[in-house]
């Protein structure tokens, strides 16, 4: 599960990245604009992701070395 939700906060940070520099929004490009049901499932998929992500910043984690 926190390799999927890290995935999809990646595509989201590459998503603003585009946006930010070329005014391209490439979720929306592949699923037919910004409205299109398709386009706002990943949109939310991609929220609760980064809700998810809030919990690595404290689970502690075994290092093997």
């Amino acid at each position: 599960m926190d390799k999927f939700a890290l995935v999809l906060v990646i595509i989201g940070a590459i998503n603003w990245g585009l946006i930010s520099l070329f005014q391209f929004d490439l979720v929306a490009s592949i699923f037919g604009g910004q409205t299109a049901i398709l386009s706002r499932i990943v949109y939310g998929l991609v929220g609760l992701a980064g809700l998810y992500c809030i919990t690595l910043l404290f689970n502690e984690y075994e290092r093997v070395d």
